[in-house]
């Protein structure tokens, strides 16, 4: 398939690629082109600015998540009747996963630049700098010949003088400036504890900063040049992903919740997908304020995000958190990571929660984040016993115990991690189903056993 594309990538984080990303997508999509936004590595923030930009779903590309060979399926299927595709990078440009089991700069950028045969734009943080913006630019254009680098995006430029003398500079590095955007500090996207709020916490306050960021973008970079640079990307071959290909469907259409809404934001696209192509009926609950099930609901995913922020709404809110106690209680399958883990618990920093957890949890000023490569230690509703997964960790909170009598995984020394009852798992490890499509199809068909069963006792 013929996809227009480019990669923003960076030396490091902090140079401002969400925002010239974000940027990009909506000048694009203003214009009348359909835009297709990724987002390389696990993040769950970045994306949902992507998708307020563009009107249509952000998409990540990790191949620790889903596997080497996934990578152009599921890019092709999120660029489907796309004009062009934006696809914004992760750290700096050849930084990639930290894991002994893999080589350096795996999962980086980079990689995924040269997979996907996509020109890099380099967005580069000129504030502290002048000719020394050629130096840098010259030694990653050069690093890696496999990485094509086919501009460079200046990023806070102080005056009209700074941004000559920086032009000036580049001008003999033989990599384009397609745009300099200056520092607009009205324009910051707040940040807590695990990197920025997301868009769908900042509801219109997010529309507007997405909007300006459009405005400022489209008059600061040659949006022409970022698009025939685009279209130098070469046809890339093989088909779309599609998850009626992954999964066995199972007959009986059971409805299945799966959490949204501002206190449960983190979640990838491809899991609502593969659910309803194995056979479910997939319907949205906001735990902040449905304050019951969707009717005939016969399972429940809750995914990630921040209920440590809404915690006293969730508190209060009883009727949900009750039905979904009476909802596992019954036997309703329901799987539950890192947020969903601290929902299910008894507290969260002293607030009732569903209580479906033998577990208390609490906010913790350590931040854990890293990949895992873990292994199923009991059979449940998602893996039999013996699976092994892939996927990260990203929190600051605790739980205590950390895992119950039958637990959900293992992936270090320190001891085993999770919950697991014939109905539920809770763990903090997030997945994308994408990499484990045979989990949709276990699940689905764990509600409708449940359905049947619950039909048989009335």
């Amino acid at each position: 398939m013929r996809i227009p594309r480019i990669v923003l990538a960076a030396p490091s984080s902090g140079a401002g690629k969400t925002s010239i990303a974000t940027g990009l997508i909506a000048a694009l999509t203003a214009r009348g082109l359909r835009v297709s936004p990724h987002k390389v590595g696990p993040d769950y923030i970045d994306p949902g600015y992507h998708a307020l930009a563009a009107g249509r779903p952000g998409r990540n590309l990790d191949p620790w998540l889903v596997g080497d060979d996934r990578i152009t399926p599921l890019f092709l299927h999120g660029a489907r009747g796309a004009d062009v595709a934006v696809v914004e990078g992760v750290m700096g440009l050849f930084d990639g996963a930290a894991h002994p089991s893999v080589e350096p700069g795996y999962g980086s950028t980079a990689q995924l630049a040269a997979h996907l045969q996509a020109p890099v734009v380099l967005v580069v943080d000129a504030a502290a700098q002048a000719r020394s913006v050629a130096a840098l630019v010259h030694g990653f254009a050069t690093f890696d010949p496999s990485v094509r680098i086919g501009g460079v995006v200046l990023n806070r430029v102080g005056t009209d003088r700074h941004e000559t003398i920086l032009r000036e500079a580049l001008g003999a590095a033989g990599v384009p400036v397609l745009g300099a955007v200056r520092r607009i500090e009205e324009l910051h996207t707040p940040s807590r504890h695990l990197g920025l709020v997301p868009a769908a916490e900042r509801s219109a306050e997010a529309v507007r900063t997405v909007r300006a960021l459009g405005a400022v973008v489209g008059s600061s970079i040659d949006l022409d040049a970022v698009l025939r640079l685009a279209r130098t990307a070469p046809d890339l071959g093989g088909e779309p992903w599609d998850p009626v290909a992954e999964v066995t469907q199972v007959e009986g259409r059971p409805v299945v919740a799966v959490a949204g809404g501002p206190a449960f934001t983190f979640g990838y696209p491809e899991t609502t997908e593969l659910l309803a192509a194995a056979g479910a009926d997939v319907r949205t609950v906001d735990p902040l304020r449905d304050d019951a099930l969707p009717a005939g609901t016969t399972a429940l995913v809750v995914g990630g995000g921040f209920p440590e922020v809404h915690v006293g709404a969730l508190a209060a809110n009883v009727g949900l958190r009750s039905a979904i106690a009476r909802l596992a209680g019954a036997g309703g399958p329901v799987a539950a990571e890192c947020a969903g883990l601290l929902y299910l618990s008894r507290e969260l920093d002293g607030e009732p929660m569903c209580g479906v957890l033998p577990t208390t949890t609490a906010m913790h000023p350590r931040l854990t984040l890293g990949y895992r490569a873990a292994v199923a230690l009991s059979d449940s509703v998602l893996a039999p016993a013996g699976t092994r997964v892939r996927g990260h960790e990203f929190h600051r909170t605790t739980a205590s115990p950390a895992a119950g009598a039958t637990p959900a995984w293992q992936w270090s020394a320190d001891g085993p991690e999770g919950f697991v009852t014939p109905n539920v798992h809770a763990s903090y490890l997030h997945l994308h189903w994408a990499g484990s499509p045979a989990m949709a199809s276990r699940f689905v068909a764990a509600a409708v056993r449940a359905e049947v069963a619950a039909g048989a006792h009335r």
